[in-house]
């Protein structure tokens, strides 16, 4: 079945973070092969400012840093400085390019004053593997200090108006979140916030998993019973509850958490390989399907 979801992703059409995690879905497979062509097509579509991978002068201010980490890799596997300097200019863009507060956190998207909870997984994984866990811990600090209430994440913040745009307790923006701690601690073991990283992902982690429906899956906003029924926030639950147990931050019980939340999603699959029913590209504001849902599938099956 995995290489019918694999199939099926690369079927769909993909924006510079659904790029992002796909090669990352293809590193963690194995197969570097397939995750140095998604870089290379990411590169190709760099834009002059040093965003990897942007479709048609994409808003968004940090997705294509999600690429980041398979644009490394291609250059640790074929030695091509093409792949250097693309990360380099990705990672000067977040460092000194990117529109951000006063206080240094990034805003998500060009022309606007707003922090996502998505941003935590498009720059915190790259920031740290690209030698910045500083300005990655910079970047957790902000974010959680915004938008994290009772250890679950709103979706927006507005700096204009300094208040919640969309309290929202969205399930994806969790999942983001939770995700970015076990993909920077798988990747950079020795991060300098290792223990409060590890402590701020489990609260998270642990306050979404007490919002879960009794048939496994999770509300699209996770605490409001009237939205629709959600799949792709399991899955990335599963991921990192599945590579937390596996590096050490999360104790070995969260491994039947992770086995079972993958196991709920995955009876959402069909024939055809395609993740049904998660908060549907473009806008995830309702049920239908998605190439991040469909990377996050084969994630968690890699951590599993």
């Amino acid at each position: 079945m995995t290489e019918a979801v694999w199939t099926a992703l690369l079927a769909m059409q993909r924006q510079s973070w659904e790029q992002g995690v796909a090669a990352q879905a293809a590193l963690d497979l194995g197969r570097d092969d397939l995750a140095v062509l998604l870089a290379e097509a990411a590169v190709v579509r760099q834009s002059a400012d040093g965003r990897l991978g942007n479709v048609e002068d994409e808003v968004g201010a940090v997705n294509g840093a999600a690429c980041g980490e398979a644009v490394l890799a291609a250059y640790r596997r074929t030695g091509n400085a093409v792949f250097a300097e693309a990360a380099r200019r990705q990672l000067a863009w977040l460092e000194s390019g990117a529109p951000r507060a006063a206080d240094g956190t990034l805003f998500h998207l060009l022309g606007g004053r707003e922090m996502w909870a998505d941003t935590v997984y498009m720059v915190v994984p790259f920031l740290a593997l690209s030698g910045r866990p500083d300005v990655a811990w910079q970047q957790v600090e902000g974010h959680r200090a915004r938008l994290c209430h009772d250890g679950v994440y709103s979706a927006i913040w507005s700096e204009e108006t300094g208040s919640l745009r969309r309290a929202d307790r969205w399930g994806g923006g969790n999942g983001w979140v939770v995700a970015a701690v076990a993909r920077t601690l798988r990747l950079v073991p020795d991060f300098p916030e290792r223990e409060r990283l590890a402590e701020h992902g489990r609260e998270v982690l642990d306050a979404c998993l007490a919002l879960r429906r009794p048939d496994g899956l999770f509300h699209d906003v996770l605490d409001d019973p009237a939205t629709f029924r959600e799949t792709n926030a399991a899955q990335m639950f599963a991921y990192a509850a599945l590579t937390g147990a596996a590096d050490g931050w999360l104790p070995p019980e969260y491994a039947d958490t992770g086995r079972d939340l993958l196991a709920a999603a995955t009876r959402e699959l069909g024939g055809d390989g395609v993740v049904r029913g998660a908060a549907g590209s473009p806008r995830f504001d309702r049920p239908g399907t998605s190439s991040e849902a469909q990377a996050f599938h084969l994630l968690a099956a890699a951590a599993a």
